[in-house]
């Protein structure tokens, strides 16, 4: 006894279409399911929410599924049955004739409707050659596309269609490796005025002094003729003394002034894989003791120097996101913190993180990091101070100003790796020195190697061993 099935002309025209229907629509060419003891031999596939008209040769009297919440079926005849399907999954049907005979085993296999997945996806990427196949009640994506958000959308459509089965076969093709150059500027400046009177009168043992003379042994000493008391720089010294009778008076007059400028540059080029993070310090790690609980001492190191940390992501073609987070910081002993007979330094920091969007190639920059420390002193004797010109010689003022402006200059670069034959270290041409170089020319080097032209025929810029696109 055989029995047939095949797909109805109207939804085999409908199922024709999306590429779901496994069964031809010509009942003359369909396909023949064996009665073998009931054992499966064929698969019916169905789309999910979709359905399919499955007829037999003989009639039949009863019919029963598996599992009804992957598959549902009711009779349109004696000979056709109608199968549903809900659910990704495998199921069987079961077919029996007159007398409890079986017909035959059909196992239902209910897969996600990719048809109209196909359909959206090529109306959202349009250029990707995206293949698309269902595994078990799955679907699998593969091929190479432009670019990882690109990627990302395609597998977000997917699990709009089998949440949590979906199967990632695609890769990013072009360039995935960024290479960012930074360049780190710190400039300070300081700059500081100090003008101060100091004045002393004595007569006979009693003397009064102001000022860098304010105590009885310095104004003693500066009317002797030692004018300059300790802790004070004699560069910006003036000094006279004259006597009104037996009044001797010895006046001394500060001027300083200074100005400072340093300037510190790091310029660090790192190159990491897109989503992938890379960091950099210059600089070094500087112990700091910890007491524990239990009163012991451990040993914790903190960075310090130029800190760099970046994290590139190929968004679409040359288009690069980027997470920065850079910093600059260094010791300072100013406000150190003595604990347990230990001085621990602190730290000065500054620090930016951002994120960005350039293309290939571009730069930006991170200024304004600007610190601006003033500070002013006026020390007078009362009432004195206060007269008019001659208050000068009993007030000394003072102010000091430091100013630091941070500067940091980023650039992207998409790069690929280059040969290694093509890279030369500036000591791949020294050679070693023979005895008649070294004992009788005095010289320590050796003939230089002639490499350059090998790196000259290379079509690359760039010293780091990258080709930049």
């Amino acid at each position: 006894m055989t029995a047939k099935w095949t797909i109805a002309p109207a939804m085999a025209l409908a199922l024709a279409g999306l590429g779901q229907a496994i069964l031809p629509a010509s009942p003359a060419a369909a396909q023949t399911l064996q009665v073998a003891s009931g054992r499966v031999r064929d698969t019916l596939a169905v789309a999910m929410n979709r359905a399919v008209v499955v007829e037999t040769d003989t009639p039949f009297v009863e019919l029963s599924i598996a599992n009804p919440g992957i598959a549902d079926i009711s009779t349109l005849s004696d000979r056709s049955i109608y199968v549903l399907g809900k659910a990704p999954g495998r199921t069987t049907l079961t077919i029996l004739g007159a007398n409890g005979q079986l017909i035959a085993n059909v196992e239902v296999q209910v897969t996600p409707d990719i048809a109209e997945f196909r359909e959206r996806l090529r109306q959202i990427l349009p250029s990707e050659p995206i293949e698309v196949r269902t595994a078990n009640d799955g679907i699998v994506l593969s091929g190479i596309v432009s670019s990882g958000a690109r990627l990302d959308a395609a597998l977000q459509l997917a699990e709009r269609y089998a949440p949590g089965r979906v199967s990632n076969l695609m890769s990013v093709g072009g360039t995935q490796q960024v290479m960012l150059r930074v360049r780190f500027s710190e400039v300070q400046r300081s700059a500081a005025q100090n003008l101060a009177a100091s004045l002393a009168v004595g007569q006979g043992g009693t003397v009064l002094g102001t000022g860098g003379f304010n105590t009885p042994s310095l104004a003693t000493s500066a009317l002797a003729g030692t004018v300059s008391p300790s802790g004070v720089n004699t560069a910006g010294v003036i000094t006279g003394g004259f006597s009104i009778g037996s009044v001797q008076f010895q006046v001394m007059l500060e001027a300083m002034e200074s100005n400072g400028l340093a300037r510190t540059l790091s310029e660090p080029s790192l190159t990491a894989l897109s989503g992938q993070q890379a960091h950099f310090l210059a600089g070094g790690e500087f112990p700091v003791p910890v007491i524990g609980d239990s009163g012991s001492v451990t040993i914790d190191y903190r960075p310090f120097g130029v800190e760099l940390t970046f994290t590139p992501r190929v968004v679409d073609g040359d288009v690069i996101n980027l997470s920065l987070d850079a910093s600059v910081s260094s010791l300072d002993s100013a406000n150190s913190v003595t604990t347990g007979g230990v001085s621990v330094p602190a730290f000065r920091r500054r620090q930016t993180s951002t994120t960005v969007e350039l293309r290939d190639g571009q730069s930006f920059a991170i200024a304004g990091l600007l610190q601006d420390d003033f500070q002013g002193n006026v020390a007078q004797v009362p009432w004195l101070g206060d007269i008019p010109v001659l208050g000068a010689l009993f007030r000394s003022a003072d102010y000091q100003r430091s100013q630091s402006e941070l500067m940091i200059f980023v650039t992207a670069h998409l790069v690929t790796p280059t040969r290694g034959e093509a890279l030369l270290l500036p000591t791949d041409r020294i050679r070693l020195p023979n005895e008649g170089q070294l004992f009788l020319n005095g010289q320590l080097t050796g003939s230089a190697t002639p490499g350059a032209a090998e790196v000259a025929r290379q079509d690359f810029r760039g010293g780091y061993g990258y080709v930049m696109e």
